[in-house]
C-alpha cells in the first residue's frame, strides 16, 4: 500500500524532472532576435505623377512629359523636368523615382560615351548592368530612350524594347499611348502635335498628370541635295565687252 507522503514525493519529483528538462531544451535554442522594420510606403503614400510620351513619325522623334509630382493626395511638384537630352543626338524621359533616374541618366550617358554614341548597344549594357548589379537592381525607374534610328523602353527587369511609333509609360501613359496612336493616322499632324494633344487628353482624364509639359525634339531629315543660298558661293561673272 502506497502512502500519501510517497505519492506526493513521487509527483514532486517528476516536476522537478520537468522543469530540468525544459530548462536544458532552453538553453538550447537560439536567443530571441529583435527586428527594426522599416516603414515601407505604399498604397496611400505613393509616388504618382507621371505621364511620357514618344511619337516618332515623319522626319521627327518627341519624348514629352508632365511636371506633377504626387505624394498620396497631396500634390509635391508641378514642374518637374522629367524628359532630358543626353548629348547631342538622343534624348530620354523616365517615369518613376527622380533620383533613381538621375542615376540611370548618368550611367547611360557613361555607356554612350564607352559605346561611341552607339545607343542600342548602350542601352543593353545598361539593362544588363541593371538586372544583375546588387546595388542598380533596387533603382525603381521606367525608361523611354530615343535618338534618329531608334525609340527604346527600359527597365529594371532587363527588358530592352524597341518601339516603332509610339510608346508611352507612367500613371497615364496609356491614356496618352491611345489618343498618340488614334492621332498618328491624321496626315497633317506632326509628331510635336500628336504629343502635346495626347498629354493634354491624359491629363484630363488622370489625376497625377498636369499640363505643364517639357519636350524634347530629334529632327533627322537631311536633304542632301539641297543647300542654303549663304553656303553656295556665289560666281563671279567677269563683264562681257563687245
Amino acid at each position: 500500500m502506497i502512502s500519501s507522503s510517497s505519492s506526493s514525493m513521487r509527483g514532486k519529483i517528476s516536476t522537478l524532472s520537468t522543469s530540468r528538462i525544459f530548462a536544458t531544451t532552453s538553453s538550447c535554442l537560439p536567443a530571441k532576435r529583435t527586428y527594426n522594420y522599416q516603414p515601407v510606403i505604399n498604397n496611400g503614400s505613393e509616388w504618382h505623377g507621371t505621364t511620357i510620351i514618344a511619337v516618332r513619325k515623319k522626319d521627327k522623334v518627341v519624348i514629352m512629359g508632365d511636371g506633377q509630382v504626387t505624394l498620396g493626395d497631396h500634390v509635391i511638384k508641378g514642374n518637374a523636368k522629367k524628359v532630358r537630352r543626353i548629348g547631342k543626338d538622343v534624348i530620354a524621359g523616365f517615369a518613376g523615382t527622380t533620383a533613381d533616374a538621375m542615376t540611370l541618366f548618368e550611367l547611360l550617358e557613361a555607356k554612350l560615351d564607352e559605346h561611341r554614341g552607339q545607343l542600342l548597344r548602350s542601352c543593353v549594357e545598361l539593362a544588363k548592368a541593371w538586372r544583375t548589379d546588387k546595388f542598380l537592381r533596387k533603382l525603381e525607374a521606367v525608361m523611354i530612350v530615343a535618338d534618329k534610328g531608334h525609340t527604346l523602353t527600359l527597365t529594371g527587369n532587363g527588358d530592352v524594347l524597341e518601339n516603332e511609333t509610339v510608346v508611352g509609360v507612367g500613371s497615364g501613359g496609356q491614356y496618352a499611348l491611345a489618343a498618340a496612336k488614334a492621332l498618328s493616322t491624321i496626315p497633317d499632324l506632326d509628331a510635336e502635335t500628336v504629343a502635346r494633344r495626347s498629354m493634354e487628353i491624359a491629363a484630363d482624364i488622370c489625376i497625377y498628370t498636369n499640363n505643364n509639359f517639357t519636350t524634347e525634339i530629334i529632327n533627322y531629315a537631311v536633304d542632301s541635295t539641297s543647300s542654303s543660298p549663304s553656303d553656295t558661293p556665289t560666281p563671279i561673272i567677269p563683264p562681257i565687252t563687245p
